[in-house]
């Protein structure tokens, strides 16, 4: 689930918005009506989408931007003229008068854009640390001497066990070295 939070200067109009995104599946899970308030649940909530209007007492949009964790988007929805030409990139705006279908497509092609990139972030391997490239060298330099393989051989064989055992790697060097060194 991907956090969205509905920031606008007037309570009624974040309440509105609130409305109109629960309506249409979205769960919000902060309504604030002021910057600090924005900033303070976007840092709590670490990724998302910031839906929010452009001025607030406190602030106005580009210091929230400014402000947001890097895991969170904002969707600006404001008149033209107060944001054109003057928004980063990344940043997505919608013009007023608001079409309830502009704002949840928009929205929801936000979100898959977040899902998307936290499962690719998930999905990558992790770096191994010096110590744990080594143990597994240790063990492929095991494996070529005692059972005579190449190296691409032993690290084939490590790929295979560690498969197989559902275990990663390292821990498969770990126990191809503990087998052969007793």
């Amino acid at each position: 689930m991907t956090n969205v939070i509905v920031a606008f200067s007037k309570a009624e109009d974040a309440k509105n918005i609130k409305n109109i995104l629960m309506k249409n599946g979205f769960t919000v899970s902060a309504v604030c009506t002021s910057g600090s308030q924005t900033v303070n649940s976007a840092d709590e909530l670490g990724s998302g989408v910031v839906v929010c209007g452009c001025r607030f007492a406190d602030m106005v949009y580009q210091e929230i931007y400014e402000c947001l964790p890097p895991g969170m988007q904002m969707l600006l929805v404001a008149s033209p003229s107060q944001w054109s030409g003057r928004v980063p990139d990344d940043m997505v705006c919608l013009g007023l008068p608001l079409k309830v279908q502009d704002l949840v497509s928009t929205l929801g092609m936000m979100l898959e854009t977040l899902a998307r990139r936290r499962k690719k972030l998930k999905n990558q391997p992790k770096e191994r640390s010096r110590e744990e490239a080594e143990m597994i060298q240790q063990a492929k330099e095991l494996l070529m001497e005692r059972n005579h393989m190449s190296e691409t051989e032993a690290h084939r064989y490590i790929q295979k066990c560690s498969m197989d055992s559902g275990t990663n790697m390292v821990e498969t060097a770990q126990m191809i070295m503990s087998l052969i060194n007793q």
